[in-house]
């Protein structure tokens, strides 16, 4: 006779009356979350105050790592561990003040019956805002329901109002009223624009725009890996590549081929902030190393006709080889050294390669389209992602500071290439460096998108906005608010405030590609129907709307 023998269930935590429980979800990284855990002591204090000030307590579900020095879950046989042993109904409060990866909770707030809530800061430097964005983002593909709520010091009106409706409601709602859905009957698919939208569309729907994504898993972004399905529905199939691939290809590439990259790059104005001290400081090893990187990853488009290339960046490459920022940035833009295949022919001579950075593929989904869409225009084609990671007032008006971690192609930079610097990657983050392409985002009108999956489909928001070239004080203030060797565009997004973007977005990413202003309503109208011709569902954000 069979008998069955498995582990002894863990010791409920449960809350008590008026109880509820706080867990707090952050980095892979120790480092990391070293460097993160006083501020979110300081938050978990402001959290106690306010929920004693409207007669609740909180209970901290999972204790402070006194050999680790931090109380943050970091992994995800961690968080699974401690909802085993958390009661399912209990109220669950996430409070997060730092970047989280979001699987290592993210399976279990599935299985919880009880209401949850995803609480974090409003802060450049400490940005749970980026973090709850992603986690929310994760949770609405995987068909959990859920509340958000954010604060920059915990005492404002929306937040204490908002706590107050969770605790009495076990849900909090906000108004998503900035996006509109778009019908695929919408009048936009008979106007001109429209029928050249619906041919850009039917042309990948026939053709097929491969995206070759070295490994498909980063940074715990469960909403950036979409079901095959979902892609291959919409004539965007992933051509699965290995990291390990990319290593053994850079080193096929010759010194010679890599110092040839670094000085076309330095000749046309790019000032490198170059040290001798390759620990903490950035080298031209280092440089050479991200232009192999770059010349890798063209022969493999090449090699595997792909339309955009992607590296898994942080965890993926961090403990091999130099950061990939500049290899991303740099393959990207239209202005580029030529990179010779095996054979010496010029590989996508004159227009950029769609780079997906952080192998999202919400991202890759607009930025590839908008780059076929827009090459098909004879427009300028480069699009990036952008962190959505923190905003702020000058002068009245509420200005997002969206911040790449690392790299954006030179044709959004003030001054292109020679508006461009180089910094070394932080050490703390990336051991072997790696130069970033930092500078201040151009000024302009722009699109920008983002995807997300619910089951296999598909949803798109779709916006516009402009860039703005703030004077320097205050553009250098933004800069040491949040991540100084990063390139940092400061944008309205037109119709759409900071509380509509913080209660609707479904990730903490968004693409952006310039569009001249003359051709704004063309190219929306086109991208549009393009996306419906697709089979994406489409809400159109803010005043995007009066342009259809």
């Amino acid at each position: 006779m069979i008998t069955q023998t498995l582990p002894s269930a863990p010791q409920k935590i449960t809350a008590g009356k008026n109880e509820i429980l706080m867990v707090t979800n952050a980095d892979l990284r120790e480092s990391a979350n070293l460097a993160c855990w006083p501020v979110q002591q300081k938050y978990e204090a402001k959290l106690q105050d306010a929920l004693s000030s409207l007669g609740y307590s909180m209970k901290r579900a999972h204790p402070i790592d006194e050999d680790r020095g931090h109380g943050f879950i970091s992994s995800q046989r961690q968080g699974s561990d401690l909802f085993a042993q958390i009661d399912e109904h209990a109220p669950v409060i996430v409070l997060l003040t730092a970047w989280q990866y979001s699987h290592h909770i993210a399976p279990s707030l599935v299985h919880h019956k009880g209401p949850v809530l995803l609480l974090a800061n409003f802060d450049g430097t400490w940005p749970g805002l980026v973090g709850m964005l992603c986690l929310a983002g994760s949770l609405t593909s995987l068909g959990k329901t859920y509340s958000r709520l954010w604060s920059e010091n915990f005492d404002d009106d929306l937040f204490l109002n908002g706590l107050q409706t969770w605790l009495r409601y076990g849900s909090l709602q906000h108004s998503t009223r900035y996006l509109k859905d778009v019908a695929p009957t919408h009048p936009v698919m008979a106007t001109s624009a429209g029928d050249m939208g619906r041919k850009a569309g039917e042309f990948i729907l026939k053709n097929k725009e491969i995206l070759g994504l070295f490994d498909t898993f980063c940074m715990g972004m469960i909403n950036g890996v979409f079901p095959q399905q979902a892609m291959v529905n919409i004539g965007m199939p992933i051509e699965s590549l290995s990291q390990s691939a990319l290593l053994i290809e850079m080193e096929k590439v010759p010194d010679e081929l890599r110092e040839e990259c670094l000085n076309w790059y330095q000749e046309r104005g790019m000032k490198f902030q170059f040290g001798e001290n390759g620990r903490e400081e950035l080298t031209r090893d280092q440089v050479k190393e991200q232009c192999a990187m770059m010349i890798a990853m063209a022969r493999f488009v090449r090699r595997f006709g792909l339309t955009a290339v992607g590296v898994q960046y942080q965890q993926g490459l961090k403990d091999s080889c130099a950061a990939s920022d500049f290899a991303e940035g740099a393959i990207g833009s239209t202005e580029r050294f030529p990179i010779p295949d095996e054979q010496g022919n010029i590989i996508c001579a004159g227009q950029p390669i769609p780079c997906i950075n952080e192998v999202d593929m919400g991202t890759a989904i607009p930025q590839t389209m908008l780059w076929r869409l827009l090459t098909s225009f004879s427009l300028p084609a480069e699009t990036t992602l952008h962190d959505i990671r923190w905003g702020s007032e000058y002068q009245g008006t509420f200005y997002w500071d969206l911040e790449i971690s690392g790299a954006v192609p030179f044709e959004h930079l003030k001054g292109g290439i020679a508006g461009a610097t180089g910094y070394r990657q932080p050490a703390m983050y990336f051991p072997y460096g790696g130069s970033t392409i930092s500078g201040q985002g151009k000024a302009g009108r722009f699109i920008w998108a983002r995807a997300h999956y619910e089951g296999c489909n598909v949803i798109m928001h779709i916006g516009t906005g402009h860039a703005v070239e703030l004077p320097g004080d205050e553009f250098e203030r933004r800069r040491r608010a949040t991540c100084y060797e990063w390139p940092l565009l400061n944008a309205v997004l037109d119709g759409v405030g900071r509380d509509d973007l913080m209660a609707g977005h479904q990730s903490n990413h968004l693409t952006v590609a310039y569009v001249p202003e003359n051709e704004l309503q063309t190219v929306l109208q086109a991208f549009v129907a393009q996306s419906l011709t697709q089979g994406i569902r489409v809400q159109i954000a803010g005043d995007a709307i009066r342009l259809l």
